[in-house]
């Protein structure tokens, strides 16, 4: 049995994702300090909340430099809508550093733009043919769930997996690079299709 990892560091609703899991027929733990990371092949990085609030919970834990050798040594990890967002560089949002596991930044959506602030509710993934493990399942059009106030800008159009539009705005919905893949949206709550994109990320992986 390979086991996925959901990581604890108190910023996330980790129920839900465990549940989700376990409604694709994945095993989760919940991980609560690196020590537990040696009884996982897959990681999960939930996360809702502040991008500085965040980094400040991953330090304290000390899970910030067993998550870059994990990246390193080729592990899966995913990393969902705040939890994506402290892949990057740095955030507009406050003045820690981010993991730096992916080159870009996070930068904050301008109202002038969209309709509302934060961005919340169901919104359409245009997918990108030439990066995504969510090409071949054919996921374009399908509706997902979002709640945010900042959008990821990777330093590489290449990383970008999908995107969505939001008023005038185009914003990257999902990114994958090697092992790591990152979603904006909430899976775990984006109903069947939520789950299928899930499924997806640990097939990929040989998680199942």
């Amino acid at each position: 049995m390979r086991y996925i990892g959901i990581i604890d560091y108190h910023m996330g609703n980790l129920h839900s994702v465990y549940k989700a899991v376990e409604k694709v027929e994945g095993k989760a733990i919940i991980i609560s300090c690196p020590e537990d990371l040696v009884k996982v092949s897959a990681l999960i990085l939930p996360g809702v909340g502040s991008f500085d609030l965040a980094m400040q919970k991953l330090h304290q834990l000390n899970f910030v430099q067993p998550l870059k050798e994990w990246m390193i040594e080729g592990l899966p990890l995913l990393g969902i809508c705040l939890g994506l967002q402290v892949l990057f560089e740095k955030s507009e949002e406050g003045k820690q550093k981010g993991l730096n596991i992916l080159q870009g930044e996070v930068i904050k959506i301008h109202s002038q733009s969209v309709p509302n602030i934060p961005h919340m509710g169901w919104n359409k993934l245009k997918i990108n043919q030439n990066n995504s493990f969510l090409y071949s399942s054919n996921f374009t059009d399908k509706w997902v769930y979002f709640v945010h106030s900042y959008h990821v800008r990777p330093k590489m159009v290449d990383l970008e997996s999908s995107f969505i539009h939001y008023g005038k705005l185009k914003i990257v919905s999902s990114i994958h690079y090697k092992n790591v893949v990152g979603m904006q949206f909430h899976p775990e709550k984006s109903g069947k299709t939520g789950l299928a994109i899930l499924k997806q990320f640990l097939i990929q992986y040989n998680c199942l």
